[in-house]
């Protein structure tokens, strides 16, 4: 769901900013700006891309006395899905960097604004090739159409500029995407971004092969997939007068091919094997999790912890990726993402508040690091995570491990111990339609109203602790470790479409001592079981939350969800526990 949020979500389009500043008014010739010391001017670049020339529009921002004698570093930027360069925070990105004393271009993405070609998801390919003309720009190397060059960069060797990337959501994959192909990248700081597409559409909580990615298919997250669908699609409405490059066939408007079979294999409900591996294939083709041998930039990664759309577990996969194979990498875990949330202090680069902001400070401190290559600047701790117990970040070495375990009893109980658990069994069945509801993803854009999150009775099942004798603090993924039956599933499981598998959905609640509930940032985890004859391990979206003294932990898995596809058919589940036989939820516990 979409709720009020800093200004920096503004460019996704779908995410009401507030406090926006209005983007500058450009017409080609460069624009003074004495009081901020800079001058803005609009550039256009005929890019190769993949098969395609296009045309990319890009505004350049330079620092005043910057010149040959001169030389500054630049950062380069873009728009997140469905904005353009002239976003209130992709503009204020270049004007913040500017009055640093960065040479900064921003350009609208490619399908965007007033670029041309097709949308491509990032493609390294294609997206990644149009970024990296763009440094050649910088490096001094080329020009832009209108002759104007740029000999004032500071450079590591010829043809080698000294640049930074940075830019969240779409705009923050591009980063990975260019860099793992151009490695005059210097230093990169992805906000918001995805680790593997084929997760985010349609996760699969279990299974993971490598980072969040399962060899099963995952559970189709139908309204914030369709939502960016139909806004690509819906261009003219949004843009007039269309470059004609943006224009691909009757049946798929504005995006690449394969994006749109991929959409309209999830929405048809069914995962014929040969297909879903193709859909699979290319959505991890356009996704940092098939690329990221490729980065050795420093990467500093910004995710937010309210995002059901790329969660902190994206994040995560990177991060551990990056750090596996030697490239130097941070992560912060901010209060904000695509599904609301802010907290005091926080980074809003809608209005370039990073001179007073935790991870604004980072930012300046990562580029003054790897752009200025100040060897004394202090970059800051391996990990940090806004909470909103205390007073500013918690850090750590590490993201920490999971350190509690907690057991599912046969009378709805979670217990703490084997010997605590009672034998039973307890059942719940799915309907055709949805019974659960964790979130109404766009309803930030459509301006209604979401109910708070609910489970109907029959239709889910849930295990449910004592009373909290001390705050417990949560701050990673929880894991269960489940073992369903399912007759009906296993009947059906071995057809060749994955459709027929079994899907639930699990998550945990904080319920107050008046019986309340509270689903932390409406997450929750979708599985598409493999194989019901077999225990399968559930990790949950990522959460930074205490759970206060008093308060009770709900471990719930359910039928079905609104956010989601669900079952194919009518599919009863029954769990059963013994206190050597049963549910395990393990709980990533600091302090």
């Amino acid at each position: 769901m979409l709720r009020a949020v800093p200004g920096f979500r503004r460019p996704l389009t779908l995410l009401a900013g507030a406090a926006l500043i209005a983007p500058l008014a450009l017409t080609g010739a460069p624009s003074a700006s004495a009081a901020d010391g800079y001058t803005v001017t609009s550039l256009e670049f005929t890019v190769e891309a993949g098969d395609r020339s296009c045309t990319v529009d890009a505004d350049l921002y330079r620092p005043a006395g910057v010149d040959a004698r001169h030389p500054a570093p630049a950062v380069l930027a873009t728009n997140g899905f469905g904005g353009s360069k002239s976003d209130g925070s992709t503009d204020v990105i270049g004007r913040s960097f500017a009055g640093r004393g960065y040479v900064s271009l921003v350009y609208s993405g490619l399908g965007f604004g007033g670029s041309g070609c097709l949308i491509t998801l990032d493609d390294p390919a294609i997206d990644g090739e149009a970024a990296s003309g763009l440094v050649d720009f910088l490096a001094g190397t080329r020009a832009a159409d209108d002759g104007t060059k740029a000999d004032y960069v500071t450079s590591d060797a010829p043809g080698d500029p000294v640049v930074g990337m940075i830019g969240g959501s779409y705009g923050g994959a591009i980063q990975l995407a260019t860099a793992s192909a151009d490695h005059r990248v210097d230093a990169l700081v992805p906000l918001i971004t995805w680790n593997d597409l084929a997760y985010s559409l349609a996760p699969n909580a279990t299974g993971a092969s490598r980072g969040v990615s399962s060899d099963t298919p995952g559970v189709f997250k139908w309204q914030w997939t369709n939502g960016f669908y139909l806004m690509g699609e819906g261009q003219p409405l949004l843009v007039p007068s269309l470059d004609p490059s943006r224009f691909g066939s009757l049946g798929c408007l504005h995006f690449a091919a394969k994006a749109c079979d991929t959409i309209r294999l999830l929405n048809s409900g069914r995962y014929p094997a040969a297909a879903t591996e193709e859909m699979l294939t290319y959505a991890r083709s356009v996704s940092p999790a098939s690329y990221l041998t490729g980065v050795t930039a420093p990467t500093l990664l910004v995710q937010g912890q309210a995002d059901s759309l790329f969660n902190l577990n994206e994040a995560t996969a990177t991060y551990r990726a990056l750090e596996a194979q030697g490239t130097t990498t941070q992560m912060i875990w901010q209060a904000w993402g695509h599904s609301g949330g802010s907290g005091p202090g926080e980074l809003d680069l809608g209005t370039g508040n990073l001179e007073t902001s935790y991870v604004g400070q980072r930012v300046l401190a990562w580029f003054d690091r790897y752009l200025h290559h100040d060897e004394g600047a202090s970059t800051g701790p391996e990990f940090a995570y806004y909470r909103d117990w205390e007073s500013g970040y918690g850090t750590a070495a590490a993201v920490p491990g999971l350190s509690r375990t907690m057991y599912l009893s046969g009378d709805g109980a979670l217990v703490d111990s084997r010997s605590e658990v009672t034998r039973g069994s307890r059942q719940y069945t799915n309907w055709l339609l949805p019974t659960s509801h964790s979130e109404s993803s766009l309803a930030g854009l459509t301006g209604l109203p979401d109910p708070a999150p609910y489970d109907t009775e029959g239709t889910y099942l849930g295990w449910t602790s004592a009373p909290l004798t001390g705050p417990v603090d949560v701050v990673g993924a929880p894991k269960a470790t489940l073992k369903v039956v399912s007759p009906k599933t296993e009947r059906v499981q071995g057809s060749g479409d994955a459709a027929d598998k079994l899907v639930l959905f699990a998550k945990v609640y904080d319920v107050a001592p008046d019986g309340t509930q509270k689903l932390v940032n409406r997450l929750v985890a979708p599985v598409r079981v493999p194989d019901v004859t077999r225990p399968f391990t559930v990790e949950l979206p990522g959460i930074v939350h205490r759970y206060e003294a008093g308060h009770r932990l709900r471990f719930v898995i359910a039928g079905s969800d609104t956010a989601y596809f669900g079952n194919r058919g009518i599919k009863p589940v029954t769990v059963v526990s013994a206190p050597q036989d049963t549910g395990v939820l393990e709980l990533p516990v600091i302090g």
